[in-house]
């Protein structure tokens, strides 16, 4: 649990969503200072998940208040964390250049971005993504809604009068360690790729190959294999399900 009651403290929640990335987007954020909290937020038509992340956290911190001296940041985005951590030094002394020589991405955000990190101090929270973190789960929301053009209610006033209970910083480990398992598997090399269509069951070399017969299909499934035996577990699956 954290505590809201210091005015000299803001706790920021952040997400960012994009729908193709690059695609329609948006980003969410939930702020509190004080006894207030604030739900700010915008969607874009053209952009990716790694600068709505960073949109999202930039445009919270240009509605900290002046008084305000410390920022607690929950993002789940490595991106936003390891670049203002870390990278955003070394772009700073080679002129907002990378090793190829071109710019840094999204460079006009990170420069604005710099100048707010130099305010007050910042105490970065990376958290597992859709783990059920509150505050989070609620900035997804309005990232993902404004991202698909619905209309939202971004709430301003008294935390006595918001209905999200953004105190509790708690969430599911074993949800977070199944996510975590799964972009670890998602890394490794695969042994073949396994679809199922219109009851039949084929084995690919590729996910190009894989995607070409399940893309468009209605009812279909398709799984990646990492070894030779569970591409067998995984044809028995299909089969006895089909």
């Amino acid at each position: 649990m954290i505590g809201y009651s210091n005015m000299n403290k803001a706790i920021i929640f952040t997400d960012g969503a994009a729908k193709g990335n690059p695609g329609p987007g948006g980003y969410g954020a939930v702020l509190s200072f004080g006894d207030s909290v604030l739900e700010i937020g915008e969607g874009k038509s053209l952009t990716t998940n790694n600068e709505m992340e960073l949109r999202a956290v930039l445009e919270a911190l240009k509605q900290v208040p002046a008084n305000v001296r410390e920022v607690e940041i929950y993002t789940d985005s490595k991106y936003v964390v390891e670049g203002a951590k870390g990278w955003i030094f070394g772009w700073m002394k080679n002129g907002w250049k990378i090793k190829t020589g071109s710019d840094v991405l999204h460079k006009e955000v990170w420069q604005e971005l710099a100048t707010l990190l130099k305010k007050v101090k910042i105490n970065w929270h990376k958290v597992p993504g859709h783990v059920g973190i509150i505050g989070n789960e609620r900035a997804d929301v309005i990232a993902s809604d404004l991202g698909e053009g619905k209309k939202v209610d971004l709430y301003k006033g008294s935390r006595k009068g918001y209905k999200h209970e953004i105190e509790n910083v708690s969430y599911d480990e074993e949800k977070a360690m199944e996510r975590s398992d799964a972009r670890k598997r998602q890394s490794l090399k695969a042994y073949s790729y396994v679809s199922l269509v219109d009851g039949v069951v084929k084995t690919h070399q590729t996910w190009k190959e894989c995607e070409g017969r399940v893309k468009g299909q209605s009812g279909v499934r398709f799984k990646k294999a990492l070894s030779e035996k569970e591409e067998k577990e995984i044809i028995k699956d299909f089969k006895q399900g089909s």
